[in-house]
């Protein structure tokens, strides 16, 4: 009951953040902390999506491009996923379906250096938008969570994967 809770509080701010809008956002642990990533060019985009018929949206987004309102975090969330080797994170819906009047539920690639996840999101239509929410972990892509000061700080594996996606009626 608790994880739907924090679910439903997270696609309700992302909804209020994301509204009408595209949005992408990777938010995270440390032991001291919490970080949130976004990437403002996917945000500030024009593009519009459409889930209907066989062409099913295929989003590339520049690792670069993100933003942790943090110079070291970003500089560090960058050589974490090697931006320099790997520039894009991509996401890639492979099944998407209606499960009841505003929900919906999809089958989606996250491609995060050389690896590529498929995950069970369920979105939420929100003012002409699609708003979900996937937890995932670094190891999911081999990648080992950073640590600073000799481990005293360190990031926690997981991360939530948060985007809006502004459709086509």
């Amino acid at each position: 009951m608790k994880n739907k809770i924090i679910i439903f509080a997270i696609l309700l701010f992302s909804a209020n953040v994301f509204a009408q809008k595209n949005g992408l956002e990777i938010n995270g642990w440390t032991n001291i902390n919490t970080f949130k990533c976004s990437n403002p060019k996917f945000k500030n985009s024009s593009s519009v999506y459409s889930f209907t018929g066989n062409q099913l949206p295929n989003i590339s987004v520049a690792v670069d491009d993100f933003d942790c309102r943090n110079k070291m975090m970003t500089a560090d969330f960058r050589k974490v996923l090697q931006s320099d080797k790997y520039p894009n994170l991509n996401i890639r819906f492979i099944e998407f379906k209606k499960s009841n009047s505003n929900k919906f539920e999809a089958v989606v690639e996250v491609k995060m250096m050389t690896v590529a996840r498929r995950y069970n999101i369920e979105f939420s239509l929100y003012n002409n938008s699609l708003v979900g929410n996937k937890r995932l972990r670094f190891s999911d892509f081999k990648i080992v969570p950073p640590k600073k000061m000799g481990g005293m700080v360190y990031v926690k594996d997981e991360l939530d994967l948060v985007f809006s996606l502004e459709t086509k009626d």
